[in-house]
């Protein structure tokens, strides 16, 4: 079996795409191409269906696809016993995170982790929506929120405590709110995941009974980017409810006040996903714990304070 084509089919079965995988291959198309043709002949099936517009796997594609991972995982550990990285952390991980986790906690500290294994490449994506971890090639995913695949090993983490705030002009031009009833005057900056999404309005754990309420308020501007919703609040667009790691700084120039603080919402659960235990490549092992001290700070503690 072709190593080198088994390499390539990973990355076009990932990308879903011949043409993004001979791009970061650095490989013409003809020969990402034919090393795929090659495979299927020696397997003889069909491991992609190809249509104008994508490249999915099959379902013998898929099978090949999980094999193939931890193979390659394998060797990679296999060569790395001869490298100077003590850890035997080199090779690629990809990861998916929020976009706020990434830029105010995760980034600002990726330097560190590089400098003690430089022959660790990490591809980060960072957006607000669910990616298919195992759909699109993911190592592991940081999930903030409830969960909802089963099929995955989870490492929970902590939570993340979440705030209300607005900008000092817009509490200026509206007022404090001193009470949820008063709320109803305000206006609320919506975050939906998916657009058009009915709004659950303002969120609140009641600090007498412990139930979740909600209070409805108007709005004019829906949302479903963190960066977005941040930026929204700073503009003083209304009212927001986010988790405080990507706020602190705003606080602490006085360009966000926080509101209500006995009327927060529920905190968010933090989570580290990943496929299996079995045939787990060391550097993902590093990359989670690492992932998870650099976390630690910033979660609740089970008092309901941070770390």
């Amino acid at each position: 079996m072709d190593l080198e084509a088994m390499r390539i089919f990973v990355r076009v079965a990932e990308l879903q795409s011949f043409t993004q995988a001979a791009q970061v291959l650095g490989l013409p198309r003809a020969t990402v191409s034919a090393a795929v043709q090659r495979l299927e002949s020696q397997l003889a099936v069909r491991l992609l269906q190809r249509t104008t517009r994508q490249v999915r796997m099959t379902p013998d594609g898929e099978r090949f696809y999980a094999r193939c991972r931890e193979l390659l995982v394998e060797l990679e550990e296999l060569q790395g016993m001869f490298r100077p990285d003590p850890a035997g952390v080199q090779g690629r991980l990809r990861v998916d995170m929020p976009t706020g986790t990434a830029r105010h906690v995760v980034v600002p500290r990726l330097l560190e982790f590089l400098q003690a294994h430089p022959e660790l490449h990490i591809e980060l994506g960072s957006t607000d929506r669910r990616v298919d971890l195992v759909g699109e090639g993911f190592d592991c995913v940081l999930r903030v929120g409830p969960l909802d695949d089963s099929s995955l090993v989870a490492r929970p983490l902590g939570h993340f405590a979440r705030i209300n705030c607005a900008s000092r002009p817009y509490l200026e031009r509206h007022g404090v709110p001193r009470t949820p009833q008063e709320l109803r005057q305000h206006r609320l900056v919506h975050y939906a995941a998916a657009l058009g999404a009915a709004a659950p309005g303002f969120e609140y754990v009641d600090p007498e009974g412990g139930e979740v309420r909600h209070v409805p308020m108007a709005g004019s501007l829906t949302v479903n980017n963190a960066q977005a919703y941040e930026a929204a609040c700073l503009a003083g667009l209304g009212i927001i409810q986010a988790p405080d790691v990507g706020l602190r700084q705003h606080l602490r120039s006085g360009e966000l006040v926080e509101i209500l603080p006995g009327h927060r919402a529920a905190p968010l659960p933090v989570t580290l996903l990943y496929p299996s235990r079995q045939h787990m490549a060391r550097r993902l092992q590093v990359f989670m714990d690492w992932l998870q001290s650099v976390l630690r700070p910033h979660l609740m503690e089970a008092s309901g304070a941070r770390g």
